[in-house]
């Protein structure tokens, strides 16, 4: 079968782009090597919204997956390898087979991004994670650091504040970035300290962590976990051969249109060279690519 739209990626931007296909009689296909809904279902708490009060971002991606899925979408969960051009076609190739398409919509977001420091991977899932709502119930009545000062590790940190004792938020820099709110929220935490100009130096434990060396206002810490919320990677790395990528491996395409080259292949999301990266804007730029695919197929 060719697919009309192939669209690499189901968070917002993609299961935006899908929805706007389907809606204009394209045959879809949404591909994710993981979690459908993207980074959004590790949030805690959504309120920023059109439409919700509020909501945890896994409702939220549920709502979105069930959508597409109503509409007729066909989804298959592996990886992609590599996106192959072959003029009128591209060919989507996969660790479970290849898929052909008119055109393709790489919305892959974002990854964790790692302190980088020798043991982390060691230490991921035995004490150090990257998703309070998922992971902050095995810390109920223990003591926990957060690495960030941004939204996300703010968010992080209100979140593990009604479970563990003691919540450490650990910020290289001598002030934090998140929004004025959520700071005001966390200086009214009682269990909550804030340790400025402080570095994350290494890991200390055995099969699990046990505590993190510092350089700043402390040297150390003994805690049960660490939550780091430092900043996202994109995803963009098997692609390069189609996709203009900027010194960040982010996408450089057109605002207008999400397009790269004028080749039938488009980038939305996270992924791609952008000032703000929030859902709405996801949403967006999935909304733009779709509508720009659906352009360049009646077209051809």
């Amino acid at each position: 079968m060719v697919y009309d739209m192939i669209i690499v990626g189901g968070g917002p931007a993609g299961l935006t782009a899908a929805l706007y296909g389907l809606r204009a009689n394209k045959s879809v296909l949404v591909i994710d090597k993981g979690t459908f809904g993207g980074q959004i279902t590790y949030s805690p708490k959504v309120e920023n919204i059109p439409g919700f009060v509020s909501l945890t971002g896994n409702e939220f991606a549920e709502k979105m997956v069930d959508q597409v899925m109503t509409q007729g979408a066909d989804v298959e969960s592996c990886e992609v390898l590599e996106i192959r051009d072959e003029g009128a076609v591209k060919i989507v190739v996969t660790d479970d087979g290849d898929f052909t398409g008119k055109t393709v919509i790489v919305a892959t977001g974002a990854r964790h991004r790692l302190l980088g420091l020798p043991n982390e991977e060691k230490y991921i899932g035995e004490g150090i994670s990257f998703c309070a709502v998922c992971d902050g119930a095995f810390y109920r009545n223990k003591v926990v650091g957060v690495v960030g000062g941004g939204n996300s590790a703010l968010q992080e940190a209100l979140l593990l504040s009604e479970l563990a004792t003691k919540v450490y938020v650990i910020q290289n820099l001598e002030k934090l970035t998140g929004e004025e709110k959520l700071q005001e929220q966390l200086a009214a935490k009682d269990n909550v300290e804030v340790l400025l100009g402080t570095v994350v130096t290494g890991f200390t434990g055995g099969d699990s962590l046990t505590g993190v060396d510092l350089q700043g206002a402390r040297d150390h810490l003994d805690v049960d976990g660490l939550f780091v919320a430092i900043g996202l990677v994109p995803q963009n790395e098997p692609f390069a051969n189609v996709l203009p990528l900027n010194d960040w491996g982010y996408a450089d395409v057109s605002e207008a249109n999400m397009l790269s080259a004028g080749n039938g292949i488009f980038a939305a999301g996270d992924c791609r060279s952008k000032k703000i990266r929030q859902v709405a804007t996801a949403a967006s730029d999935g909304a733009i690519a779709a509508l720009a695919a659906c352009d360049y197929i009646d077209n051809l």
